[in-house]
């Protein structure tokens, strides 16, 4: 059976010393484009959207910063322990995407604290723009040729030449698709429910389906870890199980504490 081979370079332009790769375009790009959703966001309801003028800069200080971390002491802690300097050289690689979304959600905490705005009523919001930046990060990974799935002779196996020759689950492209169904679910339901619903409900949905996402398709995916353990669960599964447990318990709370008065009409836009 004939394999769709990727060998795509994963720099897409050089000058001089200089590089732009894919996987650094796609991610930095996403950020542009979920601000866009976030000013759509603020000019629905009613805020000022001025107010976003430094707001990829939290963001972006804390993705790094949080995936860094996670990268290096979650999947790596023997050699980064060992080598703490290593740890500041983020231009090697290596960001881990719970770790992330932990450093976005503390940033979103300094930025909601330092502007007057609500804590829990941004996390919310950034939750659509979230999920369209996880998936073009999958979407560089692709780029990058790593994330790689297991081998597999299913049809729609691609090999990926600048590795190795073998078959395998185009495991990236799983997680990007199931993320930007992910953002037409949180964006549909904001759009019918009203904003203190809203405020309530999507982080809930945003955790719960990612990381069930997340879980699932680890089996389709190669150990990321240096190290092994001889449990049945990938150090992403591990990971996920926190997030999918209080994204489950926060869209039962949501449901519970609903205000069928003020929780009933949607805003238009």
């Amino acid at each position: 059976m004939e394999h769709f081979i990727w060998n795509v370079n994963p720099t897409l332009l050089e000058l001089g010393p200089l590089q732009l790769r894919w996987y650094g375009l796609l991610f930095v790009g996403s950020f542009f484009l979920g601000l866009m959703i976030l000013q759509w966001i603020y000019k629905r309801e009613g805020k000022n959207p001025e107010e976003l003028d430094n707001f990829l800069i939290y963001v972006l200080i804390g993705t790094v910063i949080g995936a860094r971390l996670m990268h290096c002491f979650a999947y790596e802690p023997e050699y980064y322990l060992a080598h703490p300097l290593e740890v500041l050289k983020v231009w090697k690689g290596g960001l881990a995407s719970h770790g992330g979304l932990l450093g976005v959600v503390v940033a979103l905490y300094f930025f909601a604290k330092h502007y007057g705005q609500s804590f829990w009523w941004l996390l919310a919001r950034t939750s659509m723009p979230g999920a369209l930046t996880a998936a073009f990060v999958r979407f560089g990974n692709l780029f990058n040729s790593e994330i790689l799935g297991l081998p597999t002779d299913k049809p729609w196996a691609i090999i990926f030449s600048n590795v190795d020759m073998i078959p395998r689950h185009p495991v990236q492209l799983y997680e990007a698709f199931s993320y930007l169904l992910l953002l037409l679910i949180l964006v549909s339901v904001y759009r019918k429910v009203s904003a203190s619903f809203a405020t309530k409900i999507l982080p809930g949905i945003f955790f719960t389906y990612m990381f069930t996402m997340r879980f699932l398709l680890e089996y389709t995916k190669t150990r990321q870890a240096e190290y092994t353990t001889d449990l049945p669960f990938t150090t992403g599964q591990f990971l996920s199980v926190p997030f999918i447990i209080l994204g489950i318990v926060w869209i039962i709370w949501a449901f519970k504490t609903k205000d069928n008065g003020t929780d009933k009409k949607a805003i238009k836009g």
